[in-house]
């Protein structure tokens, strides 16, 4: 077994440990244990959004489904993806190789990819709650793959169509410089010129940007009444808060509004920055009392509120071992089909899996508050509509039905 799995496996309570014997012994005679894999970025720009946090919110779903599984205790490991397609893609071969039974997380579209690919050719389940590209299932579906992320689909449609309908009609977007951003700018720019609105012009920046002056200037004079912003992570971050430094929404001519944003990004720049920015999820910690006390277990654990990743992941791990309980056996094939066949509850809202994985919700548009409409700590979000399920993600591929 290479020695990163070693290095980078942690248990869901934190300790690391040699992953090596313990399979060893697990197969041996041992408990034989379920094992879900966090594949992470530990570290790295998406280490708010997914990293220690998916281990507790796996950990939380683990522990309320009851800690067993088939007679069978159920155990959580964590891996770095550092990014990096080829990292990832060598610790989910060595785990689906010793016994692992299933991996999420997934930040980054390369990464996510390749992730995919071996869980197919292993037979084994992937559930992809970070990565957002909608190819995950409207062109590579599989039988053991199911995507629980805000797809690139249902974010652009959530926010591109309200916003338009609410009177942005006019947009220019600064798009990050890579596959992710064109194709983020492209499907937004089809939902909000199919909504009536239309794309006076965009600008790129490269990866890692320090510097958005010249971006900010040309958005700026485009004169349009809406800056999409085609980013995410510490690019994104950097763009909002210079944005703010310009005053480019002061006086109401001009908003800004963003696709793939993190609570912990609008916590960290704080309301006096993001106030007015919208931008849809499908997840905010007190859209209802049934996020409320997730979110306040979180809390306790993180001291922080959790993503719609963290979110996500509870769900599908919740899910996945329903299912497995449903289906009596650890065959990935079987325990997918009974995912596809299970209701679900998306924290008070129903949800379900569909024929080619695709995790179906409804999709909320959020405005940020102002810093005197935020009555607490982490009260941040306002809701402005609401899109349904049927308008928010692309129908099913006909390929991937069956």
């Amino acid at each position: 077994m290479p020695a990163s799995f070693g290095r980078r496996a942690v248990l869901a309570g934190g300790a690391t440990l040699a992953a090596a014997p313990r399979l060893a012994r697990a197969q041996k005679g041992g408990p034989d244990p379920v094992r879900i894999g966090v594949l992470t970025d530990a570290a790295g720009p998406y280490a708010d959004s997914g990293g220690p946090g998916s281990v507790i919110a796996a950990r939380m779903a683990v522990a309320d489904f009851g800690g067993s599984v088939l007679g069978k205790p159920v155990e959580i490991i964590m891996g770095d993806t550092q990014n990096k397609p080829d990292v990832a893609g060598g610790l989910a071969r060595a785990w689906y190789d010793e016994g692992v039974d299933a991996i999420i997380d997934l930040p980054v579209t390369p990464v996510a990819l390749a992730v995919q690919q071996i869980a197919k050719e292993k037979a084994r389940t992937v559930m992809i709650t970070a990565a957002a590209i909608s190819e995950f299932t409207s062109k590579l579906c599989s039988p053991v793959s199911t995507h629980w992320a805000d797809d690139t689909h249902a974010i652009t449609t959530a926010t591109g169509k309200t916003v338009v309908e609410s009177g942005g009609k006019t947009w220019f977007f600064i798009t990050v410089d890579f596959t992710f951003g064109r194709q983020l700018e492209a499907a937004a720019t089809a939902v909000i010129t199919q909504s009536g609105g239309t794309v006076l012009g965009s600008t790129e920046f490269p990866i890692g940007n320090a510097d958005f002056s010249a971006q900010l200037v040309r958005a700026q004079n485009s004169g349009a009444q809406v800056i999409g912003l085609a980013a995410v992570g510490n690019d994104l971050v950097n763009a909002i808060k210079q944005a703010a430094e310009f005053a480019l929404t002061r006086g109401g001519r001009q908003s800004l509004a963003a696709f793939l944003v993190y609570i912990t990004e609008i916590h960290a720049l704080g309301l006096s920055v993001t106030q007015g920015l919208t931008f849809s999820s499908s997840f905010y910690w007190d859209q209802n009392d049934h996020a409320r006390r997730f979110s306040r277990h979180f809390y306790a654990a993180r001291n922080d509120m959790p993503t719609r990743n963290h979110a996500a992941q509870y769900v599908a791990v919740t899910h996945f071992l329903k299912a497995m309980a449903q289906a009596g056996t650890r065959d990935a094939v079987a325990v997918n089909q009974a995912m596809r066949a299970l209701p679900m509850d998306y924290f008070g809202h129903p949800a379900s899996v569909r024929a080619d994985g695709r995790v179906l919700y409804d999709v909320t548009l959020y405005r940020v508050k102002k810093p005197e409409e935020s009555r607490a700590p982490w009260d941040y979000y306002a809701p402005v509509s609401v899109l349904p399920a049927s308008a928010a993600f692309l129908p099913i591929n006909p390929t991937c039905a069956a």
